[in-house]
Order: structure tokens, then sequence, then C-alpha cells
């Protein structure tokens, strides 16, 4: 499991489900209260992980809508009585099991349904902290990256990775899209940005400016 420490604010990762996806536990320490992004698979375990931390889940974020990143979505809303928050264009391919590849990827049909959506530059209150809504189209429609600017924190689900970027030829996705999604509104962010992928290390947005083969596939 990996850390990251900043005041308040603990953010923890764990790798899980079947294509190994970022599972983040993030959590305020005085409040022990949490939000937990993309709860990729296997519920018994994030509770667990919930239990260790001695924190509570007060939301689910979702960066998107693909099946690895929310098959543990249902039985952790269930478990905890929380919400799932989804971006606003994404609503489609969360209800459609064909669209969000859960029979390929999870074994079995999958459909889910948000208790909130999310536009770009919405700014969501939670466990003490400011996250910011950043629409980025192109790996999905509805694909959302959440950017907590004070503490200079983005998780990016599968829009950026560490010098790569997500697929684009699932249901929905468009290389140009994502291309200007990155560019135009990703690295416009400050270069000492950290940023937390659906899959992968972490890595930081002066360094993807740097290094991110993007560039080639912009308009």
């Amino acid at each position: 499991m990996g850390s990251y420490t900043e005041g308040d604010l603990r953010i923890k990762s764990s790798v899980l489900g079947a294509v190994g996806t970022n599972c983040y536990f993030v959590y305020n320490e005085t409040t022990k209260k949490a939000v937990i992004i993309d709860p990729a698979d296997n519920a018994t375990y994030i509770v667990n992980q919930c239990v260790t931390l001695g924190i509570t889940p007060e939301a689910i974020l979702l960066t998107h809508g693909h099946a690895d990143h929310m098959l543990a979505t249902e039985e952790i809303r269930k478990q905890y009585g929380i919400p799932v928050i989804a971006g606003e264009k994404e609503e489609r391919l969360l209800a459609d099991p064909t669209l969000n590849l859960s029979p390929m990827i999870g074994g079995r049909q999958v459909g889910l349904r948000a208790d909130r959506t999310v536009r770009d530059r919405e700014e969501l209150e939670l466990i003490g902290f400011r996250f910011q809504v950043i629409e980025t189209p192109g790996h999905t429609e509805g694909s959302v990256c959440y950017r907590m600017k004070e503490e200079g924190v983005l998780f990016a689900g599968d829009t950026l990775f560490e010098e790569s970027f997500g697929r684009t030829d699932f249901p929905t996705g468009s290389i140009s899209s994502l291309a200007e999604s990155i560019i135009k509104k990703l690295f416009t962010l400050p270069d000492d940005t950290m940023v937390y992928s659906g899959h992968g290390p972490a890595t930081g947005i002066g360094h993807e400016k740097e290094y991110n083969p993007i560039y080639q596939y912009a308009r």
C-alpha cells in the first residue's frame, strides 16, 4: 500500500483487481473521515483496510465508469450508506455493461447508477478538503479528474499515466479528445502537482509536460 502525508491529508493506495487498478483511500488524519476513489474490486479487502486505518468513508468518487475502477462500488455503498459521485457525462457508460466492460473484466454484468453527478469546475467539500472536478473526456466521454488545489494533488484516473495515457479504443473513447484534455487542461496545472493515476506509479505534471508522448496526437 502506497502512502502520502501532508498536514491532515493522508492518501493510501492499494492495487486491486485483474488489471492492477489503483484504489485510493483519501482521509483526514484528525477526523478520520475518508473518501474512496475508484473502488476497483474486492470490497472485503477495502472494508478491512478502512478498519485497519481507523477511517470512515463518507463518499465514493469515480474517475470513470470502466468496470476495473468500480466493481466493488455497490458493496461499499451499501456497507457504509454513502453516495457514489461520478461525472455527469458518464451515466450511460456506468449503467451499461456492454459499455463499461464488466463482463470482460469482472466476469459478470455490472450496471451502476451514481447518487450524484458532477460537472467541469464543480467543487466538492468533503472530509475537510476541497475537490475540484476537471472534465477530461478521451479515455471515456465522461472521464473526470479530481484536483485538490491547495494540497497540490490530482487524481487522474485513466486520463494520464507516468509517461503515458489511457487507451481510447474502448466505447466512447477518443484520442483527439484525450490529447486536448491532457494538454489544455492538465498541463496548465502547476508543474509541482502530484498526479495519482488509475494504474501505475504516481507522477508529476512537470515531468509529464516534458516526457509524455501525448503531444503527437494534438490537433
